[in-house]
């Protein structure tokens, strides 16, 4: 069996499970935001039920559009609020505490390998980083899952994703997700498993493979995995606490596909409006002008993120006709980078720092497009209208493009600044 086959497994009790069986799987964590929450709220009150199935297990963060923007935002936030104080939920933060809910959950340690992880936001396949079953699910299935502490599934078939070769500089998780959901297309893995692995990705950072894992939804994927590495338990180590099982892939697990990869030869990449398949390398894009570039969200606001767009900003200035909104995605990136005067940078090159929110990666607040206008952002969807009017356009890109691009004004590889 593949590790998503062992863990859904031993989630319903079974020795083994394949790919398409349906199954009944317990919950480790049920997640849910001030946009999917509410909903889940009123279903779990439809249901008569008093109490979440376990308070430790229900986890509620205010993300989207908090700080709340307008009153319904204030409202849907309350709604989470009310909820979590009523009912004594343990993992409710608040504005402060807070930050983008798939950065902010393995950094409270609430992710460890071998969990079933479900949250009501298409993005919680990011902790698959950490050898967790991960996907998201509606808002009823979260309300079930809240009475229950359960949840059906039916078992994905697994792909893999061999990535092999030394990572060029500038080259991380972003340039590689973008590559291969390049190569495979927006349904290349449609309800599949996507299996990371390779002595690249060995090398990969965890928030490196964090960002990775999170845009397998991009590809279509039901969850992305990689393997628990000495990286992965250095990384947990002061997180959390008691053992976790590790799950590795067996040597004749079946997998419907195995893509191969040689990174050693890679441009960084950018993928172009309306779909995250459109990539090309960024020195492709020749004088294709922005207006706005956003560094942060939960594919690309930690601290390594900060750290490589600050580097590149350092003694350099925004163009004069760009915007540049740096997102630090938890309260302990933005201390953290203030610590290492990073802010200090991205203020002195003409930037806007925020308090962490998901805002404007969704076209809620904190940096909307007008019609016509382009972004270049660290965000992992450019669907029409994803950041505001439906006629602006965003393109997508890791950091170290952003923050290159912010400076010369139009897409471009950082090897243009930094040589």
């Amino acid at each position: 069996m593949t590790i998503t086959e062992k863990i859904l497994a031993k989630h319903c009790g079974k020795k083994e499970v394949v790919p398409g069986e349906l199954i009944l799987a317990k919950v480790d964590l049920a997640l849910g935001n001030d946009i999917t929450a509410p909903l889940a709220i009123n279903e779990f009150k439809k249901s008569g039920t008093k109490k979440v199935f376990d308070r430790n297990k229900v986890v509620l963060v205010p993300d989207h559009f908090a700080p709340n923007k307008d009153i319904a935002s204030a409202e849907q936030c309350k709604i989470l609020r009310d909820f979590s104080r009523g009912q004594k939920i343990t993992n409710f933060f608040e504005v402060g505490k807070m930050g983008v809910e798939h950065a902010l959950l393995p950094e409270e340690g609430l992710i460890k390998p071998g969990m079933v992880i479900i949250g009501a936001d298409s993005h919680t396949c990011t902790y698959g980083a950490l050898g967790a079953f991960a996907t998201g699910v509606g808002s009823t299935d979260l309300a079930a899952a809240m009475v229950t502490g359960k949840c059906w599934f039916k078992v994905p078939a697994s792909m893999k994703f061999v990535y092999r070769g030394k990572l060029p500089k500038w080259i991380g998780g972003k340039d590689l997700i973008l590559h291969t959901i390049g190569d495979i297309g927006v349904d290349g893995a449609l309800y599949n498993s996507m299996e990371f692995t390779g002595d690249a990705i060995d090398n990969l950072s965890i928030e490196g493979r964090l960002t990775m894992a999170n845009m397998a939804i991009e590809a279509g994927g039901k969850n992305g995995i990689f393997h628990v590495d000495k990286k992965t338990i250095e990384y947990l180590k002061d997180k959390t606490r008691g053992k976790y099982p590790i799950f590795k892939s067996d040597k004749d697990a079946e997998y419907v596909s195995v893509y191969e990869y040689d990174v050693s030869k890679l441009k960084p990449k950018v993928a172009a409006p309306h779909l995250p398949s459109n990539v090309k390398e960024a020195r492709e894009y020749k004088n294709v002008a922005i207006d706005q570039v956003v560094i942060g969200s939960c594919t690309n606001g930690r601290i390594s993120d900060l750290r490589i767009a600050a580097g590149i900003l350092k003694n350099r200035k925004v163009h004069p006709y760009i915007r540049l909104i740096v997102i630090p995605a938890t309260q302990r990136v933005y201390r953290q980078a203030m610590k290492e005067g990073l802010l200090e940078i991205f203020i002195d090159s003409g930037a806007a720092v925020s308090t962490p929110t998901c805002g404007p990666c969704l076209g809620g607040h904190m940096g909307i497009l007008a019609a016509g206008e382009r972004a270049l952002a660290t965000t992992n969807r450019n669907f029409i209208g994803r950041m505001g009017h439906p006629k602006s356009e965003v393109y997508l890109s890791g950091p170290a493009v952003a923050a290159a691009s912010a400076i010369k004004g139009k897409i471009t590889d950082p090897g243009e600044i930094v040589k």
